[in-house]
């Protein structure tokens, strides 16, 4: 093997590779929220919007580790008993999130906490979800924006 050879599989190895877009569209563990004083206080206090299947409530709020967003995405039990049913939902609503991340990361200053809450009676396709999940984060970057200007 020549040297050039060598220092191509080097630079293949996952710790020397250059993901570029891609790194900015991972949901890792700091970024999930699971302070239990943190969620009481979404459901107390928290805005709400809502684009049917899915609403948003979120509270500006303020995080050790420095991450601007940590999120959260709840299935209702009363309305999907199948265990199966509300990981599926829930599954949706985190990849929605993670795909369309970027319009919010780029777009706001502080830190936030987001609640998901799906509100539909039935299985959601991801097209449907993905659709709300982009209209809901752009509303809330609009909502945030014009309350700070006035």
């Amino acid at each position: 093997m020549t040297e050039e050879n060598r220092n191509e599989e080097q630079s293949k190895t996952p710790e020397n590779a250059d993901f570029g877009v891609l790194s900015d569209f991972s949901f890792p563990k700091k970024e999930k929220l699971t302070n239990k004083t943190v969620f009481e206080k979404l459901f107390s206090e928290g805005k709400t919007l809502k684009v049917f299947p899915v609403k948003l409530i979120y509270l500006n709020t303020s995080f050790p580790d420095a991450v601007p967003v940590k999120v959260a995405v709840v299935a209702p039990k009363k309305k999907f008993k199948k265990a199966v049913e509300r990981n599926r939902i829930k599954r949706l609503l985190r990849e929605a999130y993670r795909l369309n991340k970027p319009l919010i990361f780029n777009n706001i200053e502080g830190n936030y906490a987001f609640i998901f809450l799906y509100l539909g009676k039935k299985d959601p396709d991801f097209k449907q979800v993905e659709i709300a999940m982009k209209t809901l984060l752009k509303a809330f970057v609009n909502k945030e924006f014009h309350e700070k200007i006035d």
